[in-house]
């Protein structure tokens, strides 16, 4: 796995006056009032912009709740699409192809099949993780495997001009089998990076934190990010004050962009929990021509892609006789 360059710290606080004889560690610097103390971040995050995912409909009948990649947010390098979706039979998302990015499929509850054109099936149910890499080119489908809704949340993000054209690869990672941890009312689950002293084992090839964040009433997170990587916070069930103790609580359903800074505070003033995803990525820099399921780098290469999957050449060549079943 990729070694990991950043120190990254992780604290967490309850929310509430410290005792008289409390001392206060070298690395937390009281900056706000006893009940709000934060680490020593030389330069804390702050929420610049604030999105509601609004339901649109995509596939054959589902239904999404887009955060980024519409016209409030198109991007936020390497981050192409945020998606919090919510799949029934008979509706789905049927043979489709992909080039030049990542999906990472988290589920929320029940499960989705997905099966590709290179004979790979699989599901994957509540709190397991599928990270799949593109690449130069894959067609497959994401079908509902249960009754009722079936929900999760799907991004994509960018691979760098190199990687665009690379093999598709798959990593899978079973609920039990994702890095966790506890401590005074806050658990996380670490998809990708590194948090409250766990690691997680996927490899991310752009390099990627992507932390699930389950916050109890009256509790506190603080969770550091490298200085240079783009960052962002998807609220999935509660209400949450993110940034500096006085902003305003944020609901369920919307994207929170942070500005620069080397870490995040967040705080559950409410009396129910607070869950919430923290996804960081380190920007790529480099030109987004998209079309549809294609990323590329300019419109040529859009061009080219759209060209090798209409005749199933260069990466698409087994889409010719295959169909899902």
């Amino acid at each position: 796995m990729r070694a990991i360059a950043h120190r990254l710290l992780f604290i967490t606080k309850p929310i509430t006056s410290p005792p008289n004889n409390f001392k206060v560690p070298s690395f937390i610097r009281n900056t706000m009032s006893q009940s709000d103390q934060a680490p020593n971040f030389s330069n804390p995050r702050l929420v610049v912009k604030k999105v509601l995912a609004k339901l649109q409909h995509e596939g054959d009948g589902a239904l999404v709740r887009r955060g980024i990649g519409r016209s409030d947010l198109r991007n936020l390098d390497p981050f192409l699409m945020l998606d919090d979706f919510s799949v029934s039979p008979p509706a789905g998302f049927p043979d489709h192809p992909h080039r030049g990015f990542e999906t990472v499929t988290y589920m929320l509850q029940g499960g989705m099949t997905h099966q590709d054109f290179a004979g790979h099936k699989g599901t994957i149910r509540t709190g397991d993780v599928q990270w799949m890499t593109a690449g130069r080119g894959i067609i497959h489908s994401e079908m509902p495997a249960g009754e009722g809704a079936q929900k999760g949340l799907q991004l994509w993000i960018n691979l760098s001009s190199k990687d665009k054209m690379i093999e598709p690869r798959y990593q899978e990672l079973l609920s039990e089998d994702i890095s966790r941890a506890e401590e005074d009312g806050v658990e996380v689950r670490v998809i990708a990076g590194e948090s409250m002293g766990v690691r997680s084992p996927v490899y991310t090839r752009t390099p990627t934190m992507y932390l699930d964040f389950t916050v109890q009433p009256r509790r506190q997170v603080h969770q550091s990010i490298p200085e240079s990587w783009n960052s962002f916070v998807y609220i999935i069930e509660g209400e949450g004050v993110f940034g500096t103790p006085n902003s305003s609580p944020v609901s369920a359903h919307h994207i929170l962009v942070l500005g620069p800074g080397d870490g995040l505070c967040a705080w559950n003033k409410s009396s129910k929990p607070l869950r919430f995803v923290l996804i960081a990525g380190q920007p790529l820099n480099e030109p987004v021509v998209q079309h549809g399921p294609f990323v590329m780098n300019t419109q040529a290469e859009i061009d080219r892609a759209i060209e090798d999957y209409h005749y199933c050449k260069n990466g698409f060549e087994m889409a010719k006789y295959w169909r899902s079943q």
